[in-house]
């Protein structure tokens, strides 16, 4: 039987100009879905997981489009609460050569921000589960949805649950003060954090020496004793830090490392030319959970979970359409791109 994932967050509808079009260019734009746990649940959904998705959306189409979006996958969507009048919205604008990309929300009184802790019975949610996943994203819409995502991990630990959080701070959303205090109490529960280059500075203030994200330089070195510290300090079992390094916004340089508690195991590096790197950290976080639920070794586990995120980096939209077979060829070293007849 397959292992059942439960992951918790707000997926919402993005809005995107064709091609690399900037906003005011823009006289028409692209509607699809995504947001940080969702993407997990289809990555898992896709490499034949039982993944369910738990959220609030509104009763109205374009709550039930969001739905909808979920069940092609084969996501299990029926731990959806309906209620509420909006869907969050987020406006992405596609960045190449040295443009940025750009990312403007419109998520304020959805429908997942005005829940309340009644909404969702934790214990029946978590029935049969096998992993409970979360991302900093959802805690930080405010004070009542931290409270929401803490009730789930008291849950999932009284269950005997493993629980994953990717750190995944946005500053648009909250303070690195109130991120740190409220992170802090969900990561006493966590048993595998997730992280990029900045997130372990940006909510603890936990910082890997000789790094400058921003000119693209990363010293891997200094991150095993970011891993070490946020183990120390949360108890936790695995730490995964993903490492990118932008020579543009086309063009990345991506691998990861992985501290089991006793080793650091870094994964090869991938030269990537983008196509949408929106969910990216998110598909190495449905590649870390797959990789973990199914036994991988360690450095197994850093392989699988960098090669799925590679690939989700050649993928429209924020979902990683591939499958463990695709992901498996390319993290064992077939990453040449060659037509496949």
């Amino acid at each position: 039987m397959a292992k059942r994932v439960i992951t918790f967050g707000e997926i919402m509808l993005r809005l995107a100009p064709e091609g690399y079009y900037r906003f005011v260019q823009a006289d028409r734009l692209g509607a699809t879905f995504g947001g940080g746990e969702a993407n997990v649940a289809v990555s898992l959904a896709n490499y034949g997981l039982d993944a369910a998705f738990v959220t609030k959306l509104p009763s109205h189409e374009i709550g039930q489009a969001a739905v909808n979006s979920l069940r092609r996958y084969g996501v299990d969507t029926s731990a959806i609460v309906r209620g509420g009048s909006r869907i969050g919205i987020y406006y992405l604008e596609k960045g190449a050569s040295q443009r940025p990309s750009k990312v403007i929300y419109d998520r304020a009184g959805s429908s997942i921000a005005e829940a309340s802790r009644s909404d969702f019975d934790w214990k029946a949610i978590f029935e049969g589960a096998d992993w409970f996943h979360f991302t900093g994203i959802t805690p930080a819409l405010n004070d009542e949805v931290a409270a929401i995502c803490l009730d789930a991990c008291k849950a999932a630990k009284e269950a005997g649950i493993p629980i994953s959080c990717d750190l995944n701070y946005r500053n648009k959303l909250w303070s690195k003060e109130k991120a740190g205090q409220v992170m802090g109490e969900l990561c006493k529960y966590v048993d595998v954090c997730i992280a990029n280059e900045e997130d372990a500075a940006d909510v603890f203030g936990i910082k890997a020496a000789n790094t400058d994200v921003t000119a693209g330089e990363v010293n891997r070195e200094g991150y095993k004793d970011v891993a070490k510290q946020l183990a120390d300090r949360f108890g936790f079992s695995k730490v995964a830090i993903t490492l990118r390094e932008s020579i543009s916004a086309n063009d990345n340089l991506w691998s990861a490392m992985l501290y089991d508690g006793a080793d650091y195991h870094f994964s090869k590096k991938y030269k990537m030319h983008i196509v949408d790197r929106v969910g990216g950290g998110d598909s190495f976080g449905g590649g870390l959970i797959y990789a973990c639920l199914n036994g991988y070794d360690s450095q197994a586990t850093i392989e699988f979970a960098v090669a799925a995120s590679c690939l989700k980096h050649s993928i429209e939209g924020d979902f990683n359409m591939v499958s463990v077979d695709e992901v498996t060829k390319l993290a064992g070293g077939d990453a040449s791109g060659r037509v496949q007849r």
